[in-house]
């Protein structure tokens, strides 16, 4: 019989291993939800109260008929629930009529050896009893054999999905005495729990005492366990789910100690017993393998559930600072409990951005998730990356001048984020979210309705842009490029998202948008510097000194000078007013004069700035009331110019916006000439580029006439600032 094509691909691509591994998987759930059954079914008996006078005989009654109808009353569920286990007498009549074997062919005999290390747990299981232990030492005892007939297998379901190896938590807890006691003391000290199970313990100072004695001097794992059950027990203090725990704490005093015993000692403990190994790249490796590692898996999983528990209800500063440094050690420990280390990620990151915590606290967020970027594996580090990046979103909601400089703060460190992840998957992220705000400007831009654009024109959208722009200003920069010696993987996103800012500053060309059009202005102008990209920034500047706020007289106004650091949309009681074109006007002259202060060595600066210099003389003819001549400007010239001049009715009428203009003509003339008198002495041609490229490369841009201007604009509008944050102070 001709061999079929399916079972040659499955012989030449050995599936057989792979099937046979999903199956033993299989079987390996199929007993956790067996087991946690069990549990169920034995703690729902135990809450039914006192039996009845006669149920002894009832029952004695009703294991007669049981063993009478061994499978009569059986269903199909309970039959295949139960392990398919046969009656003693079918088994002993079977066991005389069976004489022969059957030949089986290689695969079958392969997959019963394989089924082996796993069924006779799935059996025992299956049985009735109250044989807790027992089953616990027969769990350990089948997958000990599993690690040993298939270690490969077994290592990875440690690494990928570690939880199916785990026991239940509360019975786990009990292994680490098995680890300080003696056989003998560790069964006395079951027989004391099952004695003792339903009372609590209160928590005195003397016991945290105890605890944190014996874990500083003897590194005592049975005072660690202790000290985590009371830990769970604190953190969930206020809870109303009804849960009772080993230990109840009715002292304020004792409850601030037992916090402080648990999160400084408990990580030093861990770390004498399980030491971690870091190399040179900051990774660390933890002995998973080890016996100790093994017993104590549920131990950590539920000190580390305590601490982001505990870590969500927190409010004071100090004890949520000492709770993440406490989680930062841990964190080695926890790398292969993903499900875990995803909730820890969301929950400090949710800190990380909350503008109501203090700055030191969110910098201690912070490190626990750079310590998950540096030191987890590639699905970890993409995880935290989308986690921090939905955070920073969150959390820049709203923006006044009291959270500014916390949303700076959380542009800044998640920009670092982005150079501790692989090239490629920092690529493939900043990718897929810079395409994400071009799909939002794209649908905005398509959609008539009244409010498509509001998906655009938020504090959201803008500071992603900006945060963008920070990412790859960090990562793309010119000099750290030059220092390692190849061009970063982000490189590539300059230009998308050059394309998303410039389409979302112009989706809305009216003077209300101004403030937004200016901060994502200053975004590229950011990037531009870093990444040494020409980026025409002059073109939508320009558009605004065109518009009619800034050409048409202003009315006066009392208002206080508009904030452009904390503000998108301008109000309408600004618009047409002195204080909002005086504003404007500031910021267009100093965006501008930062931009070409970019180029002021570069040999092409008279012809970059030619263009913008003839139009802004042509904007000075058209707002100024009188030109050079001392008569009317009327935007024509010549004879019958009258009529046009009395339309523009003496122009904008503001000679401190007039001025600045002015003045910025002047120091961009005088800069072309000074580079037009330097590279009338150069030898080179236009098409050599490395002549091009050296050119006053060893001049200091601020020697030159513009960079002159520029670095005396910074200081004044740095003395500006200092002095309005003063008169804020003492408001």
């Amino acid at each position: 019989m001709a061999v079929s094509k399916s079972t040659k691909k499955f012989q030449r691509n050995n599936l057989h291993d792979v099937l046979q591994r999903r199956k033993d998987v299989k079987k390996i759930k199929q007993r956790n939800q067996i087991q946690a059954k069990k549990k169920a079914r034995r703690a729902e008996d135990g809450l039914n109260g006192s039996r009845t006078p006669g149920s002894d005989a009832e029952d004695g009654k009703a294991e007669q008929k049981k063993k009478k109808d061994a499978l009569g009353d059986m269903s199909v569920d309970d039959f295949f629930a139960g392990g398919f286990q046969v009656p003693e007498d079918i088994k002993a009549a079977k066991g005389k009529k069976r004489s022969g074997k059957r030949k089986r062919s290689e695969d079958e005999a392969a997959a019963d050896d394989s089924d082996a290390s796993i069924a006779s747990v799935e059996d025992h299981a299956a049985m009735n009893g109250d044989g807790g232990d027992d089953e616990l030492d027969l769990h350990k005892n089948e997958l000990k054999a599993l690690a040993e007939k298939d270690p490969d297998f077994y290592k990875y379901l440690q690494e990928n999905d570690a939880e199916l190896l785990d026991f239940a938590e509360d019975s786990n807890l009990a292994e680490i005495d098995d680890l300080i006691l003696s056989d003998d003391e560790a069964d006395a000290t079951r027989s004391k729990k099952s004695k003792g199970e339903g009372s609590t313990t209160d928590v005195s100072a003397a016991m945290v005492a105890s605890w944190s004695k014996s874990m500083t001097d003897k590194h005592s794992l049975r005072a660690m366990r202790e000290a985590v059950l009371a830990f769970r027990a604190a953190a969930h203090l206020n809870d109303e789910d009804g849960k009772t725990y080993k230990y109840t704490i009715s002292n304020a005093d004792v409850y601030h100690e037992l916090l402080l015993c648990a999160l400084r000692q408990v990580p030093e403990v861990l770390e004498h017993h399980i030491p971690t190994k870091e190399g040179p790249t900051g990774k660390t490796r933890v002995s998973t393998d080890s016996k100790k590692f093994r017993s104590m898996t549920s131990l950590l999983k539920s000190h580390a559930l305590s601490i982001q528990h505990l870590l969500q209800n927190l409010s004071d500063a100090g004890t949520t600072r000492t709770t993440l440094t406490s989680l930062l050690g841990l964190l080695p420990y926890l790398l292969s409990f993903k499900k875990l280390i995803r909730d820890i990620a969301r929950t400090v990151v949710d800190i990380w951005a909350d503008s109501a915590h203090t700055e030191s606290t969110r910098i201690s967020a912070f490190l626990i998730i750079r310590r998950l970027t540096v030191i987890g594996d590639a699905g970890i580090k993409e995880m935290v990356l989308k986690t921090a990046y939905q955070g920073l979103i969150k959390g820049s909601r709203n923006t006044t001048v009291h959270n500014i400089a916390g949303h700076n703060l959380m542009k800044n460190s998640a920009a670092e984020l982005w150079g501790l992840a692989t090239p490629t998957l920092a690529y493939t992220t900043g990718f897929t979210f810079v395409r994400q705000l071009a799909i939002h400007l794209r649908n905005s831009i398509k959609n008539n309705s009244n409010d498509s654009y509001k998906t655009v024109y938020n504090w959201q959208y803008v500071h992603s842009l900006d945060f963008w722009s920070r990412v790859l200003s960090m990562h793309c920069d010119s000099l750290r490029e030059a220092t390692s010696g190849k061009e970063s993987a982000l490189r590539p996103l300059i230009y998308p998202l050059t394309q998303v800012t410039l389409g979302a500053m112009r989706l809305i060309p009216t003077s209300a948008y101004f403030p937004l059009r200016l901060q994502l202005v200053r975004s590229l102008l950011r990037l531009s510097q870093s990444t040494d990209t020409f980026i025409p920034l002059a073109t939508p500047l320009y558009e605004v000194l065109q518009s009619a706020e800034m050409k048409k007289p202003p009315k006066p106004s009392t208002l206080k000078p508009f904030d452009f650091d904390t503000n998108i949309r301008a109000p309408k009681g600004y618009l047409r007013t002195r204080v909002f074109q005086d504003g404007v006007g500031e910021q267009v002259v100093e965006l501008l004069s930062e931009f070409f202060a970019l180029w002021s060595k570069s040999v092409a600066f008279p012809e970059l700035t030619l263009p913008l210099v003839v139009m802004l003389k042509r904007w000075l003819k058209e707002t100024s009331p009188f030109n050079k001549t001392g008569r009317q400007s009327n935007g024509h010239g010549g004879k019958g110019g009258r009529k046009g001049g009395d339309a523009m009715a003496g122009g904008n009428r503001n000679g401190k916006l007039n001025s600045s203009v002015s003045l910025l003509i002047q120091k961009l003339d005088a800069n072309a000439r000074w580079i037009e008198e330097r590279r009338a002495k150069v030898e080179f041609a236009p098409n050599n580029r490395a002549g091009v490229d050296n050119f006053l490369k060893e001049t200091e841009w601020t020697k030159t006439p513009l960079g002159a201007f520029v670095e005396g604009q910074r200081k004044r509008l740095r003395y500006a600032a200092r002095s309005d944050a003063n008169v804020t102070d003492r408001a």
